[in-house]
């Protein structure tokens, strides 16, 4: 029996190497960490239940019978974070590049159904080459089985990617469905085809980094939602994340313990917005001043800076902040806040978790390239996601709330449950210098009966006020009181049943 034993720990042993320590040195010169260290990181220390250590691929051509090695470039199992579970995949590099071959994908399948059945996040590690050439369309079968699976648990269980290696052609669909995309600066990169191909098709010279580094897809499309520093970070990053998050959408996000005060009041809130209604002021000190212990986990913090998303908590639990950002373009909406915002409003609508916004938004960005770029139908998008909402809804003026933006950043009129205003806002159509402009065209030639007009219309509408009379905004609070006024008004909506009429599914705005 001994010696059976002994072969058991001689074989889990040399599957734990993955591709030998020489590929191991080279990975750790790189920067990079291994698969198995990446996970160990990642999950609760001695929690991690591996699944099929010993698969090994099944391909005969091209050399590959004499060239096997157990686990086959991915690692695979469950685990926890901070005592809840998790599932896990993690690509190693170390072993044919981390590139998916038929049972790579199976074992990734594997833990993609069991997290499903289990109603589990589930994480996957991608530091990968792509398809394993020498396998052909089962590889690309192995990839689409995937993709269905992604879709599928979609809305289910959070689906967190984190890129920390290359991740080219089918590797990036994967993580493009999954709910939160990372990446790790100047060690990752995601594109569709690499710069060889590029070159070839469009004579065009680009590196790695240029095509598909931190800064193109954290910075500039979008595609990622974060990057961080180093791998030790990423996985400390991702854990964080995991912990504001619900297991599935079976249940709701996990109350925790707040040593903050729970009806605090700030008094420096009183003063946060400028006299001048043109002077910027940064949105994310109201955010860290109400929320507990000033514990707020941005997403997106690169990209559309001028729309906040990230998730905190009031009382301990979890909510989803969206606000308008008055620092970069005024706050207004454009293309990419709008799908920046959409995309998260939805995130939490399907996972339970209510969303809070702030409101500082004199409009939509006007112009030829936001129209070209159809402007109309991605700002669609965050209406759509808002109005679709039935989690429970506060929102805040703080500010500015103009025209078409007013209705579309949780308004009272698409279902808001709890709408406030600070003193200092100004709901309207539109600034009171264009609304006069427009009004008394007329008088143009008249500075002086201008000014007096824009005065009037300050005075008449630049308040919240005609919102409060007519019932759309619930009160006009004092900026010291809100986080009180919005822990309390959390609470009441405890018990909310709200549903949409039955439907297969809707049509978003794509």
């Amino acid at each position: 029996m001994q010696h059976i034993l002994e072969e058991l720990d001689r074989r889990r042993a040399q599957a734990r190497l993955g591709g030998g320590e020489r590929r191991i040195a080279a990975q750790h010169k790189k920067g990079k960490l291994t698969a198995r260290e990446r996970i160990a990181l990642l999950l609760d220390e001695g929690s991690f239940e591996e699944f099929d250590m010993f698969v090994e691929h099944r391909a005969t051509e091209f050399g590959m019978a004499e060239t096997k090695i157990p686990g086959d470039g991915v690692v695979t199992g469950w685990g926890t974070i901070n005592g809840r579970m998790v599932y896990v995949f993690s690509k190693d590099f170390t072993v044919f590049g981390g590139s998916l071959s038929g049972a790579h994908a199976a074992k990734i399948l594997k833990v993609q159904r069991q997290a499903m059945k289990a109603g589990a996040p589930i994480i996957g590690l991608f530091d990968a080459g792509g398809a394993r050439i020498q396998e052909g369309v089962e590889s690309l079968a192995g990839y689409a089985d995937i993709f269905l699976e992604n879709t599928l648990a979609s809305g289910v269980i959070p689906q967190i990617s984190v890129i920390m290696g290359p991740c080219a052609g089918g590797d990036v669909y994967s993580p493009a469905i999954t709910d939160f995309i990372f990446m790790v600066k100047d060690t990752s990169y995601m594109y569709v085809t690499g710069p060889d191909v590029v070159k070839t098709v469009t004579n065009e010279e680009v590196s790695h980094e240029e095509l598909g580094g931190y800064r193109v897809h954290a910075i500039k499309s979008g595609v990622a939602d974060g990057a961080f520093e180093n791998d030790l970070e990423a996985m400390t990053q991702v854990r964080r994340l995991v912990d504001f998050l619900p297991l599935s959408n079976r249940e709701k996000p996990p109350v925790r313990e707040s040593f903050d005060e729970k009806y605090r009041e700030e008094a420096s809130l009183d003063s946060l917005v400028p006299e001048n209604p043109n002077k910027p002021y940064d949105m994310k000190e109201l955010i860290l001043k109400v929320v507990d212990e000033a514990d707020f986990f941005e997403i997106s913090p690169e990209f559309a800076k001028n729309i906040i998303t990230g998730f905190a908590r009031l009382d301990g639990e979890t909510v989803g902040v969206v606000a308008n950002q008055p620092q970069v373009l005024a706050g207004v909406l454009d293309i990419d806040a709008a799908r920046k915002g959409a995309r998260f409003v939805r995130f939490c609508d399907a996972f339970n978790i209510p969303l809070v916004t702030f409101v500082d938004v004199p409009g939509f960005m006007p112009g030829t390239r936001q129209e070209q770029g159809a402007l109309i139908k991605h700002g669609a998008k965050l209406l759509f996601a808002y109005a679709e909402a039935t989690v429970p809804k506060l929102t805040l003026i703080t500010r500015k709330a103009y025209g078409g933006a007013y209705d579309v950043m949780s308004s009272k009129h698409i279902r808001g449950d709890v709408n406030y205003a600070w003193p200092t806002a100004e709901i309207a159509v539109m600034g009171a210098k264009g609304a006069v402009e427009i009004i008394f065209r007329a008088e143009a030639g008249d500075p002086r009966a201008l000014a007096q007009r824009e005065a009037e219309y300050k005075d008449r509408f630049a308040n919240p006020f005609v919102a409060a009379s007519l019932g759309y905004i619930d009160d006009v609070i004092m900026p010291h009181s809100t986080r009180r006024r919005l822990v309390r008004a959390l609470k009441s909506l405890h018990g909310k049943v709200l549903t949409n009429p039955w439907k297969k599914h809707d049509n978003i705005p794509l």
